[in-house]
């Protein structure tokens, strides 16, 4: 059975959930038609018409960008001018568009993860938290000799984590009763006859957008034909979502030696920095693409410098003015680290799903400035 484009899309949903998107953002669906069958993805950055190409001679049916082509609203669809002649030619080519946008920039595993990942940092935490993940208490109750099979699937579904601590769960033992009815086929206990049974309260915590795979599993390890489960909202605040990373460095450098070494892992064209050359850098605070505007924001999580993109120039001001060190190492560069990460993601989660889909990166795209 053919691979449909929204069977692609809902697994990215699951690394970029649509709800971090900003309010002002147009993540999601861009153009085509979901129920499209796709047998390959172009993942890129941009749409443009060099990605276009690549899509087309590759014979990609489904482009995953990270900046949506229909950012800003248009009055018009013309063909003879941009967006609308690539538009045109997205949908005679059969071409759909996701793009996952600031969703991707505030979901775990995305562009700030990866950026900060890339340059090597330590203890990382997220920078501006703006959201967190709900969480729910999952109650259920087992007989005593199955209950190490149960708490198994549970954890192994995903339930179960409070920081950095998996298969957290609470366990009472008591007494369960119940009286299978006609039509019933009960694994404990006689039709119409009361059953007292030695049982396991079993409590662990689950996120709320993973509760139908913990729930699917622990129903498949429990012996019971009907079982016996309750679901409670928390006030915990969950993993926090947001934009920026902080974090630290193995060892401290100088500004300008940090410089240098951005520029090498992120394979800048070129960068800028502002400060002291000789300042030490040991607490970095990062934001992929245009982040200079988080500068105060990471001078109170305590970093020594700002790696970021399309730092203005009176923003520069500002933090020179305050003491906090930059470096504005391009849109481009600070973003483009997490297409491998899309692209490793989407292909062993489609494996996983049994879905056979030929995820690539497209090769095409390049930094739009020119340096001397």
């Amino acid at each position: 059975m053919a691979v449909k484009a929204k069977d692609i899309v809902a697994i990215m949903e699951k690394l970029a959930p649509s709800g971090l998107a900003e309010d002002w953002d147009n993540s999601g669906w861009q153009v085509g038609d979901p129920g499209a069958p796709v047998q390959k993805v172009l993942v890129a950055l941009d749409v443009t018409p060099e990605v276009v190409d690549e899509a087309e001679h590759s014979g990609a049916q489904l482009i995953i960008s990270h900046h949506p082509v229909l950012l800003k609203g248009i009055k018009s669809l013309r063909g003879d001018v941009p967006p609308g002649n690539l538009l045109f030619r997205l949908i005679r080519s059969g071409i759909g568009v996701y793009a996952a946008h600031t969703s991707l920039d505030s979901a775990e595993g995305g562009v700030n993860d990866a950026l900060a990942r890339a340059l090597g940092l330590e203890e990382v935490e997220v920078l501006h938290p703006m959201r967190y993940g709900q969480l729910l208490k999952l109650v259920v109750f087992v007989p005593a000799g199955h209950a190490d099979a149960v708490r198994e699937a549970l954890g192994g579904a995903g339930a179960g984590w409070i920081g950095n601590y998996s298969d957290c769960t609470f366990n009472l033992r008591g007494t369960g009763t119940f009286r299978p009815r006609e039509g019933t086929n009960p694994f404990i206990g006689t039709r119409g006859e009361l059953e007292k049974v030695d049982e396991v309260r079993v409590e662990t915590i689950v996120k709320k957008e993973e509760i139908g795979r913990v729930l699917q599993a622990m129903q498949q390890a429990h012996p019971y034909e009907e079982v016996a489960y309750d679901l409670y909202p928390l006030e915990n605040k969950g993993v926090p979502r947001g934009l920026g990373r902080v974090g630290r460095l193995p060892g401290e450098v100088s500004l300008a030696e940090f410089a240098g070494m951005v520029k090498e892992k992120l394979q800048a064209v070129g960068l800028r920095y502002g400060g002291d050359h000789r300042a030490a850098v040991k607490r970095v605070a990062v934001c992929g693409g245009s982040g200079g505007d988080l500068w105060p924001v990471a001078r109170q999580k305590g970093a020594d410098v700002l790696v970021t993109g399309d730092v203005r120039y009176h923003a520069a001001r500002d933090m020179l003015a305050a003491g906090m060190n930059f470096i504005d190492a391009g849109h481009f560069a600070t973003e483009r680290v997490v297409l491998p990460a899309v692209q490793d993601y989407l292909a062993a989660n489609l494996q996983k799903a049994g879905l056979v889909v030929d995820v690539v990166m497209a090769r095409s795209e390049e930094e739009p400035w020119a340096f001397v």
